[in-house]
């Protein structure tokens, strides 16, 4: 079974299953049919996950590698989170505790935290470590492909 996120109504509060490859369209609730916006957060990505969602996505997807004991990282967040609501619908941005999932670091190679990787269409597009203004990040995914608006 393919990945799918769990996405709660905001109208009635019912979970709704949302295929990876559909993480940054506009749906319907399947139980009031309210409108479901796109993924407008960062999604807390771990193994189960993160591939799949790099391999289905329609989008650009930033990927924020992170700890929970790092300074940069902690200051980069609230960035992420606004970067998340203003790509919505535009890209996808995930997060990777890297203490939380050692593997994922591994296979990726993070040898510095935060690690920004920008991937397109299941492949790594660009790349970058350390604090990076949001402004800067909005530039990675619109290179990527990315709708401006």
């Amino acid at each position: 079974m393919a990945f799918q996120n769990l996405t709660l109504c905001r109208s009635c509060r019912a979970t709704n299953r949302i295929p990876a490859k559909h993480l940054a369209d506009t749906g319907r609730c399947g139980s009031c049919k309210a409108p479901l916006g796109p993924a407008d957060e960062p999604i807390e990505a771990d193994s189960s996950n993160l591939l799949p969602i790099i391999q289905e996505a329609k989008v650009p997807i930033l990927v924020d590698f992170w700890a929970p004991w790092c300074g940069p990282c902690l200051a980069a967040a609230p960035e992420i989170k606004l970067l998340a609501k203003e790509m919505a619908g535009r890209a996808l941005v995930l997060k990777v505790d890297t203490q939380a999932h050692p593997d994922l670091a591994e296979i990726y190679q993070i040898r510095s935290i935060p690690h920004f990787m920008v991937f397109r269409g299941g492949k790594q597009f660009t790349q970058s470590s350390g604090l990076a203004p949001r402004s800067e990040m909005r530039l990675w995914l619109e290179r990527a492909g990315a709708r401006m608006d």
